[in-house]
Formats: C-alpha cells, sequence, structure tokens
C-alpha cells in the first residue's frame, strides 16, 4: 500500500510539472499573452504600492509625427501612507528623472504635487493638434520618450522607456524600467527626501481620438 501511495504521488507530481511546463511554453509561444500578464502584474503592484500609489492609468502616442516615440501616460496618484507627501521628481532607470510637468508653462512637479494621507491627483493631457487624450478637466502634462530619444532628464520629459506606444495598430506598450518616485516626507514635524523604485511600469497602450471625443474618462 505504501508503494503504491509513493508511486501515486509521483504521478501527480509528474503531472503538475508537465502542466506547468506547459504553460510556460504556451505564455512563451503567444507574446501577448506574456504581455498581459506582465502588464496586470505591474498595474497590481502600483495600485496597492505605499507610500505612492498608482490607482488608474492609461498610455497613448503623441499626435506629432516629430516625435513618434513620445507617449502620453494618464496616471492617477494615491499617497497611501501615514504621513504627508510631496512629489519632486519622477524616476526611471540609470539615474533618469524628469521635475517638471507642463500646465500652461514649465512647472515644478513638487508645487502641484503635495498629497495628504488617502488624497488622488492625476497627471495627464487634455488635447493636442486636434487630438484628444484625456478627460480631465485641467492639463497636467507630462511624456515617456525612449531611453535612445535624449539625456537623462530635461523639461517634462521621462527619458527612460524602453518601448513606447504606437500610433497605428497595434498601439504596443510602454515599458518604463525601474520605476519609481523621489519625495519629501512629513513625519513629525519633520521633512525627510525619500525614494520609492518598485517593479517597472508597463501600460497597455490605446488610440488617440481625432474627433474631438475622449477616448478615456477618468
Amino acid at each position: 500500500m505504501k508503494a503504491q501511495g509513493a508511486t501515486e504521488y509521483l504521478v501527480l507530481l509528474a503531472v503538475v510539472l508537465i502542466v506547468a511546463l506547459v504553460s510556460v511554453a504556451l505564455l512563451g509561444f503567444f507574446p501577448g499573452m506574456a504581455g498581459d500578464a506582465q502588464e496586470t502584474q505591474s498595474k497590481m503592484y502600483w495600485s496597492s504600492a505605499s507610500p505612492i500609489a498608482i490607482t488608474e492609468w492609461g498610455a497613448m502616442s503623441y499626435s506629432a509625427s516629430v516625435l513618434p516615440d513620445y507617449t502620453i501616460p494618464y496616471l492617477r496618484l494615491k499617497n497611501n501612507g501615514m504621513y504627508p507627501i510631496r512629489i519632486t521628481k519622477l524616476l526611471g532607470g540609470d539615474n533618469r528623472y524628469m521635475t517638471l510637468v507642463y500646465i500652461g508653462a514649465d512647472r515644478n512637479l513638487s508645487d502641484y504635487y503635495y498629497l495628504a494621507p488617502g488624497e488622488e491627483k492625476y497627471i495627464a493631457d487634455t488635447a493636442d493638434e486636434g487630438y484628444t487624450h484625456y478627460n480631465v478637466p485641467v492639463q497636467r502634462f507630462f511624456g515617456f520618450r525612449a531611453i535612445s530619444a535624449g539625456g537623462a532628464s530635461g523639461g517634462y520629459y521621462l527619458y527612460a522607456a524602453s518601448a513606447t506606444c504606437s500610433p497605428a495598430k497595434p498601439y504596443g506598450t510602454v515599458v518604463v524600467k525601474n520605476f519609481g518616485f523621489e519625495y519629501i516626507a512629513y513625519i513629525e514635524g519633520q521633512q525627510v527626501t525619500k525614494k520609492q523604485v518598485g517593479k517597472d511600469l508597463i501600460i497597455k497602450c490605446s488610440q488617440p481620438r481625432l474627433d474631438g471625443a475622449s477616448h478615456h474618462t477618468f
């Protein structure tokens, strides 16, 4: 009886291993499935990250042909922590960062992204050159560009994307390695500068609209 039980256990273990190997092989064979799984993992991580979480997101290609590698994201940021914070930088891999957003003119990120515990604020573009990107009440604009497109930092571009959105189908996926934030935490009267670097930011891209109707409503 013991020998039979051991044999049955080994058979079941072999079946489980075969199923696991087939699953891995299928994910490798269908790149879209692997990409969807990676995006889901990224979204799950960032939606519950602390202190800065990303509770909603989107990504579209930029309308201007002069910047074909330029992706416009929508990020809704939330302070999941216990203390007030002020975001000072958005971070990418290889020490790349940005410190500005465009709100009628170049503005310091830190002037607009003070978040009390539980508070949310978004970064998004309303419209550009006839394209409607996101249905948000006020423009708070920045973009991801490819690593090869420019320097470590500049303006409201984060030159840290290893993949960017395409203006044509398939619209692709924007990928930013080692995405994160630099921020000031206000802890019991003290100001402490910290960094939060997490999983890669992976967002499936959608199409910007040309007809004046918003593609997304947030």
